[in-house]
């Protein structure tokens, strides 16, 4: 079973839920109304934070499970825990100022580099033994 890869894959997407309320909350703070996404830089940074984190999604959960099939659950659990860190650093960064965002995208990158080479040697280690 891969009860702590089963926790953090909840953990992530409650840290993706806690984003989007974040985006309600900052369209209500800085006036921009539905549809709109512009408007306001404060607003548009914690826009793309949510956007951000979304579009890592398809990367991130595919190669945590994979990783955690093919190489262990809690390697893959400890692996997606520093995503999420990393998801946190970004966001805390990046809903200050642009240039802040850096470290926190590097930190979570890495993290889903190193679970799909994980998740994709795994794979062809397994076919090929």
């Amino acid at each position: 079973m891969y009860h702590y890869t089963a926790i953090i894959t909840c953990l992530a997407i409650a840290f993706y839920l806690y984003t989007s309320t974040e985006v309600s909350r900052a369209r209500v703070r800085y006036g921009v109304k539905l549809p709109a996404t512009t408007g306001n830089p404060d607003f548009e940074r914690i826009y793309r934070i949510q956007m951000n984190t979304l579009e890592w999604m398809p990367a991130f959960l595919p190669s945590l499970w994979l990783f955690a099939i093919y190489v262990g659950d809690a390697a893959a659990a400890a692996l997606g825990a520093i995503w999420i860190i990393g998801r946190i650093v970004y966001f805390i960064g990046y809903r200050e100022a642009v240039a802040k965002r850096g470290r926190g995208f590097a930190i979570q990158g890495l993290a889903v580099v190193v679970l799909w080479i994980g998740a994709i040697g795994g794979a062809v280690w397994r076919l090929v033994h």
